[in-house]
């Protein structure tokens, strides 16, 4: 048991952290539900906290692996954005009690849910996705989109489906898309973690929390692309998003 949590709460962080590795490599939604998973067993300001460096865990291995297939012009273009939102987000975590901050989560879970069919479509019609060459109207989408993502990923850690649509629209390839997003949150994620130590909310005892945790999401990542293979994913994946749908209604009304 690790620090004095019950055999149940290990057993609840491992899940989460090895969702955290599934969702790095290539299940949707696994990341939001170690989202609910953290803060079932901890407040939810130390759920952030503790979450971050398990994430940064397995982008470590996420980045290691498709390294060679990222797409930089496509991450330059929307991390400004994004280290934007997390600034405005930052502000609006220090600011927030955690029964507030409960609430904020579960809204940006269930906004996340209700993006997830955008994503779907723009795979199903790629003929309306835009080119290199944005116009004016798809720049202002770019930038809403990534201060929106910096915002979800500073308060919630859950900015992943924010930002494969804008990944989507760029028409990168299915690794060229993993391997995108892999840099772009592991880039994301550090810079995450000088304001949340900043703000107190990661101290030496969370991160052996997140140490012991983090062992899991890099052995999950590891082996994610072999089980997914295995894995009805379609069936896997529409529970997730169930999970997350409820447990993110609890967290807004509770």
């Amino acid at each position: 048991m690790m620090l004095g949590l019950d055999l149940m709460d290990c057993a609840i962080g491992i899940l989460a952290a090895l969702l955290v590795g599934l969702g790095k490599g290539g299940l949707p939604g696994a990341g939001n539900l170690s989202v609910i998973l953290m803060a079932m067993i901890f407040p939810s300001r130390e759920s952030v906290g503790i979450l971050l460096p398990i994430l940064i865990c397995a982008d470590v291995v996420a980045v290691a692996v498709y390294h060679s297939h990222t797409q930089w012009t496509h991450l330059w273009r929307l991390l400004p954005w994004t280290l934007l939102g997390v600034v405005a987000g930052a502000f609006v975590f220090q600011n927030m009690d955690d029964a507030l901050l409960t609430r904020v989560i579960g809204a940006i879970l269930l906004l996340m849910v209700a993006l997830t069919p955008l994503r779907k479509y723009f795979q199903q019609h790629p003929d309306e996705l835009p080119g290199q060459r944005l116009t004016f109207k798809q720049q202002a989408f770019v930038g809403s989109t990534g201060v929106l993502g910096g915002v979800a990923t500073m308060v919630a850690n859950a900015a992943g489906p924010v930002i494969g649509i804008y990944l989507m629209m760029s028409r990168l390839p299915k690794f060229a898309f993993i391997g995108t997003a892999a840099w772009f949150f592991f880039i994301i994620n550090l810079c995450k973690m000088p304001i949340q130590v900043g703000i107190g909310n990661i101290t030496w005892a969370s991160l052996k929390l997140s140490a012991g945790f983090g062992v899991f999401a890099v052995v999950a990542a590891m082996i994610a692309p072999r089980l997914m293979k295995w894995v009805p994913q379609h069936i896997f994946s529409f529970l997730v998003w169930l999970f997350i749908v409820v447990a993110g209604v609890k967290m807004l009304l509770f």
